[in-house]
């Protein structure tokens, strides 16, 4: 073999070995982001779970004689401006998580609340339907804290691979991005003061 045919040979595979590799760091990406697209569409599904919950919850402590109307309009009110705010993958950047992310705290304070004013009347606690509604509450409530874990974890992987090298140049090339994932609420890092 002559010179210039060696270095063609070469250069051919070296530019096979960069393409394969491209190819195959390209799909690695597109699985990645499908996988925090799936992760986000099951933290949505939790949220819209719990949202589909408390108008019966609403309706079952309505019959309550003389409960708080106040109360319930909150939840009602909070409920509508949580379910109000859709939020795809692709739009997950750090401002529309922190809306999505106040209105779900506030629909989740407001049944708090509810929950409190509750303890008022034992004889609405000692109701089945209100019991099992208020079971069905704590299950969602822990299906949501374990989505958004799986989302978060999700989210990581996928941000480590978008913004390592050689790959964040690939990325950066097809128009793939770091996305936010959930964070903290302000002021979750000082504790509740407990006085008796």
């Amino acid at each position: 073999m002559k010179k210039g045919t060696l270095l063609a040979v070469v250069i051919i595979a070296v530019l096979a070995l960069f393409g394969f590799m491209g190819c195959n760091g390209y799909n690695g990406l597109v699985k990645q982001d499908e996988v925090v697209k799936n992760a986000w569409n099951n933290v949505q599904a939790e949220y819209q779970n719990r949202a589909d919950l408390v108008p019966n919850l609403v309706n079952t402590v309505k019959g309550a004689a003389n409960f708080e109307q106040e109360t319930l309009t909150k939840v009602m009110e909070a409920r509508s401006k949580a379910t109000s705010i859709q939020l795809k993958a692709e739009d997950l950047t750090p401002e529309n998580m922190a809306k999505f992310q106040q209105a779900q705290s506030e629909l989740s304070g407001a049944l708090s609340r509810l929950l409190v004013t509750v303890e008022k009347y034992p004889d609405l606690k000692a109701v089945q339907g209100f019991q099992d509604l208020q079971r069905q509450l704590e299950g969602i409530e822990n299906n949501i804290k374990n989505s958004r874990k799986t989302f978060n974890e999700a989210v990581n992987t996928y941000n480590v691979k978008v913004r390592s090298f050689p790959m964040n140049l690939l990325a950066g090339m097809f128009g793939f991005s770091a996305k936010e994932g959930f964070q903290a609420e302000a002021g979750s890092e000082k504790a509740p003061e407990v006085k008796f």
